[in-house]
């Protein structure tokens, strides 16, 4: 496939896991308290598939291994909103289905092969690389433990924390990499991990400083309106 067309797609991808993540902080923001909203975990499902499938053309095995890992919190913290079972059959299937898939045919076309053996990443880089990524998608386990345990999707501290931490590995590995896609996602996202850090420690929502706009402030909860 075209160059262009696949950092297309991984931008697309990393689009729409910062679109959940916008949507997240501006909804924990107007609420003055972290939120986890459903829509986080729908857009997650659709923008994992459009990831996997971006490393799978990359040939990028830390990409893989960790949408891989990660996905099927996503759907249990749909489950744990009760709106799972909601969604369409057909939907539910595919997104059951198409993960499947890509790794039966990874392993009996031989694809994975490829995959491990990428000449363009160094086995350095590769290792630093698969570690970030499970660093950073360790940080989804921690949250469904947690929320196993209160009976409802909830985002911990920890959570935060982690992202950070995680992010700013996958940042370097990005530049190394030379990858777009990784460098522009994960240096947009450290803003929001660092808020829902502050607002878990209660400092305040940033919107509060415009309660003195009203047309602004109606604005901004119209919008939070529409996160569910």
């Amino acid at each position: 496939m075209n160059s262009i067309l696949i950092i297309g797609l991984g931008f697309l991808a990393q689009g729409l896991f910062f679109i959940r993540t916008i949507a997240q902080w501006f909804k924990s923001e107007q609420e003055g308290e972290v939120i986890s909203p459903i829509v986080y975990w729908q857009i997650s499902l659709v923008a994992s598939i459009l990831m996997l499938t971006y490393g799978i053309l990359r040939n990028d095995f830390a990409i893989v291994v960790g949408q891989s890992l990660v996905y099927s919190i996503y759907i249990r913290n749909l489950q744990l909103k009760k709106v799972w079972n909601k969604m369409h059959l057909i939907s539910r299937s595919l997104f059951v289905l198409i993960p499947i898939a890509y790794w039966v045919w990874l392993i009996y076309s031989g694809n994975i092969n490829s995959i491990l053996k990428n000449e363009s990443v160094s086995l350095f880089w590769m290792v630093w690389g698969t570690i970030a990524q499970l660093i950073f998608i360790s940080r989804f386990f921690y949250q469904w433990i947690h929320s196993e345990k209160e009976k409802e999707s909830l985002f911990p501290l920890g959570f935060w924390i982690i992202s950070t931490f995680g992010s700013l590995m996958i940042f370097t590995y990005s530049v190394a990499r030379i990858d777009p896609v990784l460098f522009a996602s994960h240096s947009m996202g450290l803003f929001v991990y660092f808020r829902n850090i502050l607002l878990h420690y209660g400092k305040g929502s940033l919107f509060e400083k415009f309660g003195d706009i009203p047309a602004l402030n109606k604005l901004i909860g119209k919008v939070s309106n529409k996160i569910k």
